[in-house]
């Protein structure tokens, strides 16, 4: 999406008194995910909220991996996690957290946490700004979408919007983003399909009836014009209003926390009952190429406050939505727009990559590690990426069949591609969700290759189930190389020849996906 295109499809419709507690908030009538049930969407109270870690977050020191813990530590050896302090999780061996997230890992042990290794798309963009629309419009790496993936299901849902809403069946806003701009998820085929309340401190000035006095100026009078216009186009003012009031106290989050007072904020609409079904909050200052970690010790500095901000206030804010007897309504999500390099840099940072772990939490969230730990090669050169294991409109995929409730048919139109999709959520969210096989596990080895190291070709052999099956080739860049399979099976074992005489020596990544299923196979070329 081009910059000038972005502020136009993006500037709010109406510009909104200020609304929360100094953070400005966008609300948009019925999100893509939002009314994600199809015909049963009227019935689901089901809530999303998506942080956003802007930056780009260096995952391999958020989740570390414990089975291949030498090759992290060469890796990085000057900003790599002790061992010894790496947050451990229940019943799981292979990888654990970064000291600072005692919450999440809290989460985690009380069965309420689910990481997801390794999320990206083939052929990553390494630009923030374009990185971000990617995630956010759910396109490929070399097509231009400017419409969001959320904003599309909107589309289908209420392709009236906003004529004549808020009404009877639909008095609530239906997505709501606590941040300064409007985000491209969000976005319809034509035009934002939301309005935008686009102040800071004024949350709680709105719910209290609090009006910041305008200078006695000429710029004043058109201020106070301004306001008063607002105001009347304000259409979602009392029902915001009304919830908030409905929650006269909360838990405890920390202070001095950005994300957690954005959270505070979610839990309070949520509880009060608002029927907004997708949150949008950020934390930013992951771009982390220096200075992550201290040199005397690499479990504090710049990235573990990072971190631990984001951790404490997941935390908080789950313990506040049980406190207020709404936690079952809610899932939330962590994702970045890239992850960092497997190499750290001589500024004891890392720098821009691929693939990185997602986290999802909540009372339905099937509590696990998808995936095994990041394939990473014996020696890392400063080029190596992570290479991917899922894609993340598996994901959306996966939230907008299983908590939403979404038909399968509309799901392949909003995500344009039929995405595999995860045991992420329990089953009595949407009633029973087939099609979804148990995981392999991680010490069967479903793809192969002979000889490893190559010099010219090697056979690929592969186990597959029935269904469709999809193997894609990748370098240490994270771009795609090839996609010699890609077609339904019959269950059975089957060998392909991959010949890279044309390609440079080097590491090659071959991924390998049947249904829920997936594999990542590190192949050598060489003289």
């Amino acid at each position: 999406m081009r910059r000038r295109d972005f502020l136009k499809y993006t500037a709010p419709a109406t510009i909104l008194p200020t609304i929360l507690n100094g953070f400005s908030v966008k609300a948009f009538g019925a999100s893509s995910m939002l009314n994600a049930l199809g015909s049963a969407a009227k019935d689901n109270d089901h809530v999303l909220v998506m942080i956003q870690l802007t930056g780009g977050n260096d995952g391999l020191n958020m989740v570390i991996p414990l089975d291949i813990y030498g090759r992290y530590q060469a890796a990085r050896s000057n900003i790599a996690i002790p061992e010894g302090k790496v947050l451990r999780l229940d019943n799981y061996r292979k990888a654990g957290l970064h000291p600072a997230m005692k919450g999440v890992q809290q989460l985690y042990n009380e069965g309420k946490a689910c990481i997801i290794q390794s999320v990206g798309y083939p052929s990553p963009n390494f630009s923030h700004f374009r990185a971000t629309d990617i995630w956010l419009s759910g396109s490929d790496s070399n097509e231009v979408i400017t419409s969001g993936w959320s904003g599309r299901y909107l589309e289908t849902q209420y392709p009236d919007f906003p004529d004549n809403y808020p009404n009877a069946d639909t008095p609530d806003p239906l997505a709501i983003q606590i941040g300064s701009i409007v985000s491209p998820a969000f976005q319809g085929s034509n035009a934002s399909m939301g309005i935008a309340i686009t102040s800071a401190t004024d949350f709680y000035n709105l719910i209290d009836g609090v009006t910041d006095p305008a200078p006695n100026t000429k710029a004043g009078k058109e201020l106070t014009y301004i306001r008063k216009i607002a105001q009347q186009a304000n259409s979602y003012e009392k029902t915001i209003k009304s919830a908030a009031a409905k929650v006269t106290s909360q838990g405890a989050y920390p202070a001095d926390n950005s994300l957690a007072a954005q959270l505070k904020i979610v839990a309070r609409l949520v509880a009060g009952g608002l029927k907004t079904r997708l949150y949008m909050v950020t934390a930013g200052g992951f771009d982390t190429h220096a200075s992550q970690t201290e040199s005397g010790d690499t479990t504090k500095g710049g990235h573990a406050k990072l971190l631990g901000d984001v951790s404490d206030a997941i935390k908080a804010f789950m313990d506040d939505l049980k406190g207020l007897k709404s936690s079952r309504r809610v899932i939330g999500m962590t994702f970045s727009e890239f992850g960092r390099r497997i190499k750290s840099n001589y500024s004891m940072g890392t720098d821009h990559g691929a693939a990185a772990p997602m986290i999802l939490f909540g009372d339905y969230v099937n509590q696990g590690v998808l995936g095994n730990s990041p394939a990473l090669p014996e020696v890392t050169a400063v080029a190596d990426n992570i290479p991917m294991q899922y894609d993340f409109r598996s994901i959306y995929a996966s939230l907008l069949e299983q908590w939403f409730c979404v038909d399968q048919d509309v799901l392949q139109s909003i995500l344009q591609k039929d995405y595999q999709r995860l045991p992420l959520v329990s089953g009595v969210a949407c009633g029973l969700i087939t099609g979804l096989p148990e995981l392999v596990p991680e010490d069967k080895f479903l793809i192969t290759n002979n000889p490893n190291p190559f010099t010219s070709a090697t056979n690929i052999t592969y186990v597959t189930g029935s269904g469709h099956t999809m193997i894609q080739i990748f370098d240490t860049m994270g771009r795609l190389v090839t996609v010699p399979v890609n077609k339904v099976h019959t269950p059975g074992t089957y060998t392909i020849t991959f010949d890279a005489g044309y390609l440079p020596n080097g590491i090659y990544y071959a991924r390998f996906q049947n249904g829920a299923v997936q594999q990542v196979r590190p192949m050598l070329k060489v003289n």
